[in-house]
């Protein structure tokens, strides 16, 4: 019985435990990175361990989501991580340079290796061939400092491509459409693999689009096998040397198989407001579009961008349209313009914006009240874009740039336009962008920390018993966006829990954090699924300084359940989920001998107000209960 490529690589890389699903796991972790908006944190975090100096091979400082610079706090925040940065000796990459997902694939991404993130697209990685996880930001921290991270081995399913993408049908519709079969929840606990004769015809850029959406499918990683069209891109890199071949064994057995068929794709679209309401575009039909957005780590790469220039060549964008593109890196940004491609786009009618995030994270560019926005983004929120009430669609840049020129939801099979093949071409390697930590050291090398930076909340340890209100009893879905809003007026914050805690919930509750504040100890109810989206702690940092003692929910998403056991706030999850509904706001529950019970399998929770008891699973590893005694991870290091 043969291995999967996955398990090959985590076996390579293993310190502590078994192979076996359900099973803890630590492993080495060769690579990491951190972006500013999760990042400040991570490094007060590692400045708080006490580390002489990073035991990573690699580790990334990238700057790209907080480069709207409309006061001081994000250029406090960028000298803050460049100064602990030069301490540890991480590369930072200045803000300019470009989105950190595209950068880490163009110049440091290494078949076979690991790689953590403080980013849930951290997975796009994977498209390189690499274990590429996203995390909360204590978790990297700790993997700087150790070397290692900690895990629970997930399942792997195996997505096996047939055939090939006709024209106008990209990379963007094979992940749209294993989205629409497996949900935002149908890969919790899994790794998803790519395999069979279809994935020779995707290059590691189409490969990078679709691992880095299986962060939307809740997986904790993707992965493609590094072959032939991996040492092209690396060629093309400048760094053939870090190619390595690799791939699962003929025999490899999975836990799941989906056989997608490229050549019956078409065009498609996620419909507002979740990644998973899929449908084709020929069936949305041709819906007035008020704005188009290209870029994001997910579809900013330089092919990506050539389609685009290709489809407006020539053309003008409608007049009640606005397009915005982001390339994702200055080495594309610089190709386009060599070539005149950039000259196509503008000449067209596009608004060229930096290479950063932007309006992935709702960091400028809003549409207007009610409106249509086509993105080639990874999420679609509700309210995400900056615009409560706007209608945000995921598709491909193919469907994206023509809908501009059409000024409506347009399949580009039924335009009949031809779409050129674009040329690979080789990049001259850059680093003027990066900040190498040369003879620097915690010695030599004080932290710059300004006004807005304040300490992260640290909780204490878990009492005999946990008493708390109930302030919040919310649905399935609830993702780290509606916890802790991410724009361009909170980002700035991004330092400053205190500050940014009286903003948790405000979209689901805007009395959230006043009722907190009231009540002192307090408790959440879910559905399914809780926590889904972004790797930021944040979502569990502002729960922790308003005083959230315990989150008891139908299901939880993997990264915010790690976040919350960081913070030693217990996830709990219903046994029976129908006692959902016996919850409401205001009631009193207590947790006796919480202690003991916490090493158990089970909890039982008091609800003081109705008079009945519930029982909560746990799942909790012998280190999880130890980090959840302690009062959160850093607690239970000291």
């Amino acid at each position: 019985m043969g291995n999967t490529l996955a398990y090959k690589i985590l076996e390579n890389h293993l310190v502590e435990g078994s192979l076996i699903p359900g099973a803890e796991i630590t492993i080495k972790m060769d690579q990491t990175l951190t972006q500013d908006s999760t990042g400040t944190m991570v490094y007060l975090q590692l400045e708080a361990m006490d580390v002489d100096k990073i035991k990573t091979e690699l580790s990334v400082a990238y700057i790209d989501h907080n480069t709207l610079q409309t006061g001081f706090e994000n250029a406090d925040d960028h000298a803050f991580i460049k100064s602990v940065a030069q301490r540890h000796g991480v590369l930072f990459s200045k803000p300019g340079n470009g989105i950190c997902h595209q950068l880490h694939l163009e110049n440091y991404g290494k078949p076979g290796k690991t790689l953590l993130g403080s980013d849930s697209h951290t997975p796009t990685g994977g498209g390189l061939g690499m274990i590429a996880i996203g995390a909360g930001g204590l978790d990297v921290a700790m993997a700087m400092a150790k070397g290692t991270y900690s895990l629970t081995v997930p399942k792997v399913v195996n997505v096996e491509l047939t055939g090939k993408l006709r024209p106008w049908v990209s990379a963007k519709d094979v992940i749209l459409h294993v989205l629409d079969k497996l949900t935002v929840k149908g890969g919790v606990g899994k790794i998803v693999e790519y395999t069979g004769e279809g994935v020779k015809s995707l290059s590691v850029t189409d490969r990078a689009t679709i691992t880095n959406m299986g962060a939307e499918l809740g997986a904790t990683t993707s992965i493609f096998p590094s072959d032939e069209n991996t040492l092209k891109y690396l060629t093309e890199q400048g760094r053939p040397q870090d190619y390595v071949e690799l791939s699962a064994d003929p025999d490899a057995v999975y836990d799941e198989t989906l056989k997608v068929d490229l050549s019956k794709l078409t065009p498609l679209a996620a419909k507002p407001h979740s990644p998973d309401n899929i449908d084709t575009i020929k069936n949305i039909g041709s819906i007035k579009v008020d704005q188009v957005a290209i870029g994001s780590c997910t579809n900013s790469s330089y092919t990506d961008l050539m389609k685009v220039a290709a489809i407006l060549k020539g053309k003008k964008i409608h007049p009640d349209v606005s397009l915005v593109i982001s390339p994702g890196s200055s080495k594309i940004l610089s190709k386009l313009a060599e070539n005149g491609a950039l000259a196509d786009m503008i000449n067209a009618g596009a608004r060229i914006i930096e290479n950063a995030c932007g309006p992935c994270i709702g960091m400028g560019q809003s549409p207007k009240s009610g409106a249509v926005s086509l993105r080639t983004f990874n999420r679609n929120f509700k309210g995400r874009s900056g615009t409560i009430d706007a209608d945000v669609y995921l598709v491909s840049p193919e469907t994206a740039a023509i809908s501009a020129i059409t000024g409506v939801v347009t399949d580009g099979i039924e335009s009949g336009e031809t779409l050129p093949e674009i040329e690979a071409v080789d990049f001259n390697f850059n680093d003027n962008f990066i900040v190498y930590p040369k003879g620097t050291s915690k010695d030599n090398t004080p932290v710059e920390m300004g006004p807005n930076i304040k300490p992260f909340p640290r909780n204490t340890a878990l009492g005999d018993t946990v008493e708390a209100t109930v302030v919040l009893h919310a649905g399935n879905n609830i993702t780290t966006d509606d916890i802790m809003p991410s724009d361009s007026r909170l980002l700035p914050y991004r330092s400053n829990i205190p500050y940014l805690a009286n903003f948790c919930f405000e979209k689901i509750d805007s009395e959230f954090s006043a009722r907190c504040k009231e009540a002192g100890s307090c408790a959440i109810i879910g559905g399914e699924n809780y926590g889904q989206g972004s790797s930021r702690e944040h979502a569990a940092l502002a729960p922790l300084y308003l005083g959230v003692k315990f989150v008891l929910v139908k299901s939880f998403a993997r990264i915010h359940r790690s976040n919350l056991i960081n913070s030693g706030i217990m996830p709990l999850v219903f046994e029976n989920p129908s006692d959902y509904e016996d919850f409401s706001l205001g009631h009193k529950l207590m947790i006796e001998d919480a202690k003991n019970q916490v090493r158990n399998a089970t909890i039982t929770i008091k609800d003081l107000t109705n008079g009945k008891e519930y029982t909560a699973v746990t799942n909790f590893s012998d280190l999880e209960i130890d980090m959840i005694l302690c009062g959160g991870k850093i607690n239970s290091i000291k």
